[in-house]
């Protein structure tokens, strides 16, 4: 896997963005459909401005987008961040699975 000095800071904000319950729930509603702010804070135990302070992280990390819509800003899933992210942990996972190979090899290789 090759990430550049330049999209590693990009990278860090994806996964700290779905580091937190809340922001995860956040991009689950709006990955179903668009949702106003209002509507999302009624979801969560928090206020509204705690609620815009998690899409503003979301938004920041490429994993939500916002579109204004009359007087409503609504709050939708991006394709592209979700899609990095799942590429991120397919690249993650082909690692470790190499590494069992090659431990599955050592261990019958011993064995023999």
């Amino acid at each position: 896997m090759v990430i550049d000095q330049s999209s590693e800071a990009a990278v860090d904000r994806l996964f700290q963005a779905l580091s937190d319950a809340t922001r995860r729930d956040i991009v689950r509603r709006v990955a179903e459909e668009p949702l106003s702010l209002t509507a999302l804070a009624a979801f969560h135990a928090m206020s509204f401005t705690a609620v815009h302070k998690h899409v503003a992280v979301l938004e920041r990390a490429s994993l939500i987008t916002k579109e204004k819509r009359g007087r409503e800003q609504l709050v939708l899933a991006n394709p592209q961040g979700l899609a990095l992210a799942r590429r991120l942990l397919d690249e993650y996972e082909e690692i470790w699975r190499q590494r069992a190979i090659q431990i599955d090899f050592i261990l019958t290789k011993d064995e023999e």
